[in-house]
């Protein structure tokens, strides 16, 4: 398999912060369309902790990949575990044993001769989007503790957006833990012309939802008018916000060769385990497919309420005329 993309658009915003803890890699304005990895760390801790966590993390993945790159040109997932845990090594060198502890969530995404292996860490987000279906096909799971609310039904899928709880994350790499933290791993081997791949950090999202992202990346526009408008989106965003934009040029597939996809089953993808989205009838009329939200949602649970009404009522009538029937006689 070949993967061509054109060439990636990266954004690199401090926000209203004092400073900036997010890091990727490559840095905005290097990458080539000969690109095949790309991180993006979100750090925390503070001043000179989270952005040393931050670009600590994505340049030691991002070297160790490269140095160590297959030459069947296939990338397995051992290869990421192994970068993964350089970058832990590098992260322990760097701990200060201070006691706010740095640390850093992980994006990164990996094109190869077998598709494209991507791996999180955190509330940093990959987002796998199709143009010419106007729809997502993975977006990561967050490790968060809203994430894990809602799983456990504590809270509705609609208040995981406006919870206090919402920057609480339950995963992160931090230097000196004896249980490092594993990532989830995805494997997305059914890239399509004009897919786009957006990974991004939190701060990216505080103005905009899945289905305004899908609107301004399914627009007729160019790469540059689409990351000119993400950065528009976010002006007013007081976090720290960083992406990578991918589009994918052209995929190219040898007779009968196989690939890995996983994205359509994976846990790891948020799109699985949200409320069922009910399909839009201008999807069964062959008409312009529209996303589904919370608001315009069809309200299954009052149909299957007023079902149970007629139910009951036939039986009361049943009853009703089978007792007449019965002091007839």
């Amino acid at each position: 398999m070949r993967i061509k993309i054109y060439r990636p658009l990266g954004i690199y915003e401090i926000g209203h912060r004092d400073n900036q803890e997010d890091s990727i890699c490559p840095s905005v304005g290097k990458a080539s369309s000969a690109e095949r990895v790309f991180v993006l760390c979100d750090g925390m801790g503070g001043h000179e902790h989270g952005e040393v966590a931050s670009q600590t993390v994505s340049t030691a993945i991002y070297d160790y990949i490269h140095a160590h790159w297959p030459d069947d040109d296939k990338v397995d997932d051992r290869l990421i575990y192994d970068a993964i845990n350089a970058a832990y090594e590098a992260l322990d060198a760097k701990d200060s044993h201070s006691v706010k502890k740095m640390g850093t969530t992980l994006t990164l995404v990996v094109l190869h001769g077998g598709g494209c292996t991507a791996a999180h860490i955190g509330d940093s987000r990959i987002y796998h989007l199709r143009t010419a279906e106007r729809r997502l096909l993975y977006r990561s799971r967050d490790h968060s503790l809203v994430t894990d609310l809602f799983l456990s039904g504590e809270i509705a899928y609609e208040e995981m957006a406006t919870s206090p709880k919402r920057n609480v994350i339950t995963k992160a790499m931090l230097p000196g833990e004896d249980n490092r933290v594993r990532p989830d791993i995805v494997h997305i081997g059914h890239l399509q012309k004009d897919d786009y791949l957006y990974l991004c950090s939190d701060g990216m999202l505080e103005q905009m939802d899945d289905s305004q992202l899908v609107d301004l990346l399914c627009a007729q526009d160019s790469d540059e008018t689409k990351r000119q408008r993400l950065m528009e989106a976010t002006t007013a965003n007081g976090d720290n916000h960083s992406a990578h934009l991918i589009h994918i040029q052209e995929v190219i597939m040898d007779e009968h060769e196989t690939v890995v996809d996983d994205e359509g089953t994976a846990r790891c993808n948020f799109l699985n385990i949200r409320p069922v989205e009910v399909e839009d009838k201008a999807v069964e009329d062959n008409q312009e497919p529209t996303t589904v939200t919370q608001e315009n949602r069809p309200d299954l649970t009052r149909k299957k309420d007023s079902s149970w009404m007629w139910l009951l009522l036939l039986a009361v009538m049943v009853a009703t005329f089978l007792y007449v029937m019965m002091n007839k006689g």
